[in-house]
C-alpha cells in the first residue's frame, strides 16, 4: 500500500510498493522476508562470537565520528532525490528543523513549541510517519482516482517468490548492506532507521542499473531489509559489551535487566555468561520463528488487496487515528498527523521527496547532541572534527557526494562527446 510500518522500513517502500502495483505483491513480500532473515540471523551470530572484540572499536569513537557519520548519511539523500539534489537536501533540512521542536537535548531550552505543552516533548514520530506517508497516500490516491488495487485472484506463489539466482546476482548488494547495517547498528542511537536508507542509497549509487530503483527492483528491497535487520545484531553489541543501548528496543531490554538487579556493561559477560548466551540464542530462534510465520502468512497477506478500495482505505485511516492517539493518549497527535499529511501533499506538489524529511528528523537529535558535545570537548573549536581520521573521512565522503552530483553529469556529458 506504500505505507511503511516503521522508520526502518521507509526505503523498502521505494521498490516494494511499485512491485506490488505490478501484481507482484508476493514476490515483494518474499524478497523482504529473505532479506530480513539474512540480516537478523547472521548479525546475531556475529554478535554472539564477536561482541567483546567489535565493542572495542566503538570505544575508540567519540561524538566527532558520530556527528560526521550522521552528516554523511544526510548527504546520501542526494541519491534518493530523483535527480534533484537541491530539493533532496531541502527536504533533509526541513526534517532537521522539525527535529528541533521541543526541549533542547543539552541545555533544556524550549524551542518552537509556541506555548503548546504537547510540542514541548517534540513532534511525535508515529504521528509524523502516519501523516507523511499513510494519510497523504490515501488522500493522493483518492484525489487522482487511483482506486484500482492489484489483482490477487490468480496469484501463484512458489516458495518465497524469489529465486536463488536472483539472490546470487544480488550477493554483492546483500553483503555490503549487511556490513553497513551491522556497523550502523552498534553505533549508539543510530539503528535501522538510518541503516535502511543508507544501504538503499549505497546500493543505488553502485548499481549498474540505478534507473531501475524505484520501479520495483529486487536489489532495492534486499538492500533495505538486510541492512535494517543487520542493525539488530549490531545494536546488541554495545548493549552487552558496554551497557549502551543501540536503539529503542535495546533500551527496553537494558531496563528489564536493571529491574532484575543485573548490571549491564563489560562485567555482564563475566558475571552472567549464561544469561547473555540465552539472549543470543533467543534472538536466533526468533529469526527462524519469524521466517516461518511470514512464509505461511505471505499466502494470505496479499488477500487484503482483494478488499474494495473504500473499505480498505477507510480501515487504514481509522487505524492511523487509533495509532496516533494511542502513542501518547492525546487527541493532539491526531490533529498533528492531519497537519503533517497536508504538509506532505504540499511537498509532493512541489516535487520535494518526503523520505529525506524522515531521515533528517530521525538523525536531527543525534546530530545536535554530537555536534555540541564534540564542540565542547574540543574546547570550543570545530577543528577536531577534521583532525580525527575517521571523522574526516566521513566528512570528505559527504562533501564528495554533493560535489560529484554537481560535476558528475558535466563530466559524463563531456566523455560522451569525446
Amino acid at each position: 500500500l506504500g505505507i511503511p510500518g516503521a522508520p526502518s522500513s521507509v526505503a523498502t517502500v521505494f521498490d516494494a510498493y511499485p512491485m506490488s502495483q505490478k501484481g507482484q505483491t508476493a514476490k515483494a513480500l518474499g524478497t523482504g522476508i529473505i532479506g530480513s532473515f539474512i540480516g537478523t540471523f547472521f548479525s546475531s551470530l556475529i554478535a554472539m562470537f564477536a561482541t567483546t572484540y567489535i565493542a572495542r572499536i566503538a570505544l575508540m569513537l567519540g561524538p566527532w565520528e558520530y556527528f560526521s557519520l550522521c552528516i554523511c548519511a544526510i548527504t546520501l539523500v542526494v541519491t534518493l532525490s530523483k535527480g534533484n539534489m537541491f530539493k533532496g537536501l531541502a527536504a533533509a533540512f526541513i526534517g532537521l528543523l522539525l527535529s528541533c521542536v521541543g526541549f533542547a537535548p543539552v541545555d533544556g531550552a524550549n524551542r518552537f513549541s509556541f506555548g503548546n505543552m504537547y510540542l514541548s516533548s517534540g513532534i511525535n514520530m508515529i504521528s509524523m510517519m502516519l501523516g507523511l506517508f499513510a494519510v497523504s497516500q490515501v488522500v493522493t490516491n483518492y484525489a487522482r482516482k487511483r482506486q484500482e488495487l492489484p489483482d490477487v485472484s490468480n496469484m501463484k506463489i512458489s516458495g518465497f517468490g524469489i529465486t536463488i539466482k536472483e539472490l546470487l546476482v544480488n550477493a554483492k548488494t546483500i553483503v555490503i548492506s549487511f556490513l553497513m547495517g551491522l556497523w550502523i547498528g552498534f553505533l549508539p542511537g543510530m539503528g535501522g532507521a538510518l541503516a535502511n536508507v543508507a544501504a538503499y542509497a549505497q546500493a543505488k549509487a553502485s548499481s549498474k542499473h540505478p534507473e531501475l530503483f524505484g520501479t520495483g527492483c529486487v536489489e532495492g528491497i534486499l538492500a533495505s531489509e538486510v541492512a535494517n535487520n543487520a542493525s539488530i545484531g549490531g545494536a546488541i553489541i554495545p548493549l552487552i559489551a558496554l551497557g549502551i543501548p543501540g536503539d529503542g528496543a535495546g533500551a527496553l531490554l537494558l531496563s528489564a535487566l536493571l529491574l532484575h538487579g543485573i548490571d549491564s556493561g563489560p562485567m555482564l559477560l563475566v558475571n552472567e555468561p549464561t544469561l547473555v548466551y540465552v539472549l543470543f540464542i533467543g534472538i536466533l530462534l526468533s529469526a527462524f520463528i519469524t521466517l516461518l510465520v511470514q512464509f505461511v502468512g505471505m499466502r494470505w497477506f496479499p488477500k487484503l488487496l482483494a478488499l474494495p478500495y473504500h473499505y480498505l482505505f477507510a480501515g487504514i485511516t481509522l487505524i492511523c487515528f487509533i495509532g496516533a492517539y494511542s502513542s501518547t493518549n492525546a487527541i493532539f497527535n491526531c490533529l498533528l498527523m492531519i497537519l503533517l499529511g497536508i504538509f506532505a501533499l504540499i511537498l509532493n506538489y512541489a516535487n520535494i521527496p518526503v523520505s529525506p524529511v524522515i531521515l533528517g528528523f530521525v538523525l536531527g537529535y543525534n546530530i545536535e547532541v554530537y555536534l555540541r558535545k564534540g564542540y565542547s570537548y574540543s574546547g570550543g573549536t570545530f577543528a577536531e572534527f577534521f583532525k580525527r581520521p575517521v571523522s574526516a573521512i566521513f566528512l570528505l565522503i559527504a562533501i564528495f557526494s554533493i560535489v560529484w552530483n554537481v560535476i558528475g553529469p558535466i563530466v559524463k556529458e563531456k566523455r560522451q562527446k569525446i
